[in-house]
């Protein structure tokens, strides 16, 4: 049996650690649970900057925070970004590429991702750019 592989993007991933609940807080269970998760240095690294952020200190305890990045830090599955894929360009926003350069690289046919400017593009060759309610439907 072949695990799937996604790419999660930032704001679903802080979503999921912020409201368990929530449609990305859902995805994220049933892709660790069913799945593998992918992570390249750039996507970790723009979690991690992202989640010290002071406003998040209300809703998540430093200790959480470490632990959430702990726990996806060790739980994923990471690839390194060849130069032939590093050097493509697909978004309005080129800061938003690296999520489509790791899924490439790493061969996954699934992104999650709240942010307009990837969805858009709805796919780009084999790789399906989904909000977290689309890839719940998707995973049934």
């Amino acid at each position: 049996m072949t695990v799937e592989r996604y790419v999660i993007d930032t704001n679903v991933l802080i979503s999921a650690a912020l409201s368990a609940h929530s449609a990305p807080g859902v995805v994220v269970r049933r892709i660790l649970a069913q799945g593998e998760v992918l992570f390249s240095e750039a996507t970790f690294a723009e979690l991690q900057t992202r989640m010290w952020r002071p406003k998040f200190d209300r809703y998540l305890t430093l200790e959480s925070r470490k632990l959430i990045l702990h726990d996806f830090r060790a739980v994923a599955r990471w690839a390194d970004i060849p130069p032939a894929v590093s050097t493509r360009r697909f978004c309005r926003d080129a800061d938003d590429d690296k999520f489509l350069h790791l899924a490439l690289a790493g061969a996954a046919r699934v992104i999650v991702s709240g942010d307009k400017d990837l969805l858009d593009l709805g796919q780009v060759d084999t790789v399906q750019i989904l909000s977290p309610a689309m890839a719940l439907a998707r995973m049934g």
